[in-house]
């Protein structure tokens, strides 16, 4: 039988916490989290077009509470503060999204001086659940954390791709995404690793959209100006992809789906994966190395400056 929203249990009471609520993914996962009762937390570098999606989200849900906390997960001083902000705000987290991204952007570094995508779509999300951690535990949370299908191009990622110096290799934008989007698997698995070690009631789980319509597909490929590739995709986009409310489906299945297990990982079950009703799906044989995935642990507490210990 095929899940379907109308599957998502009553979620009254809980909060969930969701980094890029403003875009297409990020936006129909709150949307659909809150019509089943679930308080938010919004953590979105655009303010105010998050409060502008708060305002939506209480139009179809009003009987919701709904946070707007600043981050920006391409700077790690606002990933501290709006840690800060929702632990001094928040005792319990119920299930934790790490949805937002950025995808095939011209070589750029954040503030800290990491490669942007590497940077923003996993280093930034693995301080973030790092900081959060205590109430995470606490609170026997969900974490779900957003990968893509172009995980699969990739064989690992770089050494050196998390180092402020860089990768040695010259930049291509499609694989420095591609490796971040590896990373956020190897990143959730070695969190069910470490939990189920621990004995902690944290489950890890990962999602993927598909071939899913949004922001994404031209926010990023045309920063510095439109290209072919950015014309081609747009088009590919426009011919081929579900849409945006269908890609939130294997990420509304990862957050709230009862028979559930830490590690699995959920996508659309049409061709490819790239589109209909989602599943469990499987991964590269990459993304389930347990010697590749506890190497960038420790490659990426290097880069915040911090441990996550996992207890």
């Amino acid at each position: 039988m095929k899940w379907s929203v109308l599957d998502i249990p009553d979620l009254h009471g809980t909060w969930t916490l969701i980094t890029g609520p403003t875009g297409g993914l990020g936006f129909h996962t709150a949307l659909e989290l809150a019509r089943r009762g679930s308080n938010l937390i919004l953590a979105a570098r655009n303010q105010e077009r998050a409060r502008e999606i708060a305002s939506q989200i209480h139009a179809a849900a009003p009987g919701v509470a709904i946070d707007v906390v600043a981050l920006d997960l391409s700077e790690l001083t606002s990933v501290r503060g709006a840690t800060d902000v929702i632990r001094r705000d928040h005792k319990r987290i119920d299930r934790m999204i790490n949805n937002a991204g950025v995808m095939a952007t011209p070589e750029r570094r954040t503030t800290d001086g990491h490669e942007l995508q590497m940077g923003t779509n996993h280093i930034g999300h693995f301080a973030l659940t790092a900081r959060l951690w205590p109430v995470l535990r606490e609170s026997e949370s969900r974490v779900v954390t957003v990968s893509s299908l172009m995980h699969t191009s990739v064989k690992g990622v770089a050494k050196d791709a998390l180092e402020h110096r860089g990768d040695a290799r010259r930049y291509r934008r499609w694989r420095a995404y591609s490796e971040s989007k590896l990373a956020n698997l190897l990143f959730s698995q070695e969190l069910y690793r470490r939990t189920r070690a621990a004995g902690v009631n944290v489950v890890s789980v990962a999602a993927h959209p598909g071939f899913a319509s949004t922001r994404l597909q031209s926010s990023g490929p045309t920063l510095g100006g439109r290209s072919t590739t950015s014309v081609v995709l747009s088009a590919l986009t426009k011919m081929f992809a579900q849409p945006a409310h269908a890609g939130a489906w294997p990420i509304l299945m990862a957050a709230t789906t009862e028979l559930v297990g830490g590690g699995w990982y959920f996508g659309p079950s049409g061709v490819r994966q790239t589109r209909g009703a989602p599943t469990t799906v499987g991964m590269s044989s990459a993304a389930q190395s347990e010697d590749r995935a506890a190497e960038l642990w420790a490659a990426t507490e290097t880069a915040i400056g911090e441990r996550f210990v996992v207890d």
